[in-house]
């Protein structure tokens, strides 16, 4: 009973943590032309504060997946907590552009060092049957600090200034590092479950072997098709598009992405039980959920004008569904990795989600100046609507991935004597054990 209470106690440090740097992450979702005004940005400028971040946050994720195999998660997250910290006290003072562009680049090397820590945390502290669920219900929660960022932060900033709306972020990401190193510890004292790698040579044919093994590349793409609609949505283009294009008021678009956060505590715990009962057909649920946020999309985008508020709900929840699917992909990792290397393939399959976010938030930018639809001032529904069928093919180059890398991890996994029934012969079965 003890080691489960400071198994709970630690994961909820974790937790804390994480709903810290979503808040981060997401702190300009709200406030995207509150930061046009301040920093004299066109649409390209505000995407780059985007796209600079999530680049940063994907190039880490290697380096702090081998840095979480060499020092474990207490270490790693809080160094991450404090750097988010220093980002935000800059961009709370900065009238600069420039500098401001900087504190989203501190933003995202702190943001790349929580989720992968978090992750090694639940592994190392629960059981394999347990980790799917626990993985989703942190995914879940953590999309709380979406919310602290849409109807809080924005309520202050407008309510004070801009200083300190964001230097209160600064202390809040202070705070969370000093309760993650003092109650987060890598591992059960009694189990050794997650191993700490201490030579170089080791960690270097960690990471080639993770990236070898296909389940590694099958985790990889299903992140990157999954989550990055939901993450462009959620980080810079979601509000501008509801209010300017869709002629939302702001309570309006508020209650979408509350219910997008809320959508996801139903969500998640479905899709975890759905993987860890079937992770034999894991692939078919990121399938199903892409295929949902494609189509949600299309709709909105093919409806004569503007949509009605209830599409604009579907759509939310749609692209909130990406996120507890994403956490498939982590299912893939820990089922094709051993513990020594679970940090760096952790990593390398994280990246796979926010690469794709980095090129759908540029994209887009990119698409509406183009359009000469560039400032808040100028935003047209049509050149939105434009705009956002760059996601498609990033979605093909996704799914193209996922399924030439699900082949190779069959093919793997009958060497190992596992095989994987195709579908519609298990259906076969099922109607023949049915009349029978």
């Amino acid at each position: 009973m003890a080691s489960r209470n400071r198994a709970l106690l630690v994961w909820i440090a974790g937790v804390l943590a994480y709903v810290i740097s979503i808040t981060n992450r997401t702190s300009l979702s709200a406030v995207g032309t509150d930061a046009a005004a301040r920093f004299h940005a066109d649409a390209s400028t505000l995407a780059l504060f985007a796209v600079l971040q999530l680049l940063v946050y994907g190039a880490l994720q290697i380096p702090v997946g081998l840095l979480l195999d060499r020092w474990g998660s207490r270490k790693v997250m809080a160094v991450g907590l404090v750097v988010m910290a220093a980002g935000q006290l800059l961009m709370a003072f900065t009238l600069d552009v420039n500098l401001a562009i900087g504190a989203r680049v501190l933003l995202g090397a702190g943001d790349a060092a929580i989720f992968p820590a978090i992750l090694r945390v639940i592994g190392a502290w629960f059981t394999p049957r347990r980790t799917p669920i626990i993985t989703q219900i942190t995914g879940l929660l953590g999309q709380f600090g979406q919310i602290i960022s849409v109807i809080p932060l924005a309520a202050l900033l407008h309510a004070t200034t801009w200083p300190t709306a964001f230097a209160s972020l600064s202390a809040l990401g202070v705070l969370a590092a000093i309760l993650a190193f003092a109650v987060i510890r890598n591992a059960p004292a009694v189990t050794g479950a997650i191993t700490v790698v201490t030579a170089r040579h080791d960690l270097r044919r960690g990471f080639t072997e993770a990236w070898r093994h296909p389940g590694t590349r099958l985790a990889f793409w299903s992140h990157f098709s999954t989550p990055f609609a939901g993450t462009a949505f959620a980080i810079l283009w979601g509000y501008p598009f509801l209010m300017q294009g869709e002629g939302l008021s702001a309570a309006a678009a508020s209650t979408i992405f509350t219910l997008y956060v809320v959508f996801g505590a139903i969500a998640g715990p479905i899709i975890g039980t759905l993987s860890a009962r079937h992770p034999l057909r894991r692939s078919w649920l990121v399938l199903l959920v892409v295929g949902g946020q494609a189509a949600a999309w299309l709709l909105v985008i093919l409806w004569p004008g503007r949509a009605p508020f209830a599409v604009l709900v579907l759509l939310g929840l749609a692209l909130c569904a990406g996120g507890p699917g994403s956490m498939i992909a982590f299912d893939f990792t820990r089922a094709h990795n051993p513990a020594s290397r679970l940090g760096t393939a952790t990593g390398i399959v994280n990246g796979g989600g926010f690469l794709a976010g980095v090129i759908a938030i540029f994209l887009i930018g990119l698409a509406m100046d183009l359009q000469g639809a560039g400032t808040p001032a100028t935003y047209t529904l049509d050149a939105f609507k434009l705009a956002f069928l760059v996601q498609f093919p990033i979605w093909a180059i996704g799914i193209i991935g996922l399924l030439r890398e699900r082949g190779r991890t069959r093919a793997h996994m009958k060497t190992l004597g596992v095989h994987v029934p195709r579908i519609r012969d298990v259906l076969s079965e099922r109607r023949q054990t049915t009349v029978r």
